[in-house]
C-alpha cells in the first residue's frame, strides 16, 4: 500500500463520496474511477512516497492549556469538546483519522450522526464545535480521555502532550 498526498479539497471530495462505513479510500476511488477490484491501474508517472504528517508544534493546544481555559470547566464534556475543536484547529486533514478510532461496537467519530447512533443505542451523538465532525458523548471520562489520546497519537502528537491534555479533561 502506498501514501499519497492530497490537497484537502480533495480528501474531502473523497471522503462525501463514502457510500457506507468502513469503506476504504482504495474502494471509494475504485469505483469513482470505475477500476475493477486488485487492478493495478497504468502509471504514467512515477509517484512519490509522502511521508506521515506529523505535527511540529501543538501552538493551539499549547494555548488552550496554559490558558486555563480547561480548568475553568466543570464538566468532562466541555473540556472534551474544546480539546476535539482545538485539534481540528490545529490540524485539520489530521483530524480526519478520528473516524478510524472505534471502540468493539462503537463508532466514535463521524461526519455522520446517524452512523454514530446506529453503532449503540446510547451514544449521544454531538457535533463537534467549529467541525464537520460528530462525536458520540455517552462515554465515561476514561473513554473519552482515551478517544483523545488515540487522535493525538495518530495525528503525530507526543507524549508528554498527550499525558498533559489527556490530564486536563
Amino acid at each position: 500500500m502506498k501514501t499519497i498526498e492530497l490537497d484537502d479539497d480533495l480528501y474531502f471530495y473523497i471522503a462525501s463520496q463514502t457510500r457506507h462505513i468502513g469503506e476504504s479510500a482504495s474502494d471509494i476511488l475504485r469505483r469513482l474511477l470505475e477500476q475493477p477490484a486488485n487492478q493495478a491501474a497504468p502509471v504514467t508517472e512515477p509517484v512519490t512516497t509522502a511521508q506521515p504528517h506529523t505535527v511540529a508544534d501543538a501552538m493551539g493546544l499549547e494555548a488552550l492549556l496554559d490558558s486555563g481555559e480547561l480548568q475553568k470547566e466543570e464538566k468532562s464534556i466541555n473540556r472534551f469538546m474544546q480539546v476535539l475543536s482545538t485539534l481540528y484547529r490545529d490540524d485539520p486533514v489530521g483530524f480526519t483519522q478520528a473516524t478510524e478510532i472505534k471502540g468493539r461496537k462503537r463508532v466514535y467519530f463521524s461526519r455522520d450522526p446517524d452512523a454514530l447512533r446506529a453503532s449503540g443505542s446510547t451514544t449521544k451523538p454531538k457535533p463537534v464545535p467549529e467541525t464537520p465532525f460528530w462525536v458520540i458523548t455517552n462515554t465515561n471520562t476514561s473513554r473519552k480521555q482515551n478517544m483523545v489520546a488515540q487522535l493525538m497519537t495518530s495525528m503525530g502528537y507526543g507524549d508528554e502532550v498527550i499525558a498533559r491534555v489527556c490530564g486536563a479533561i
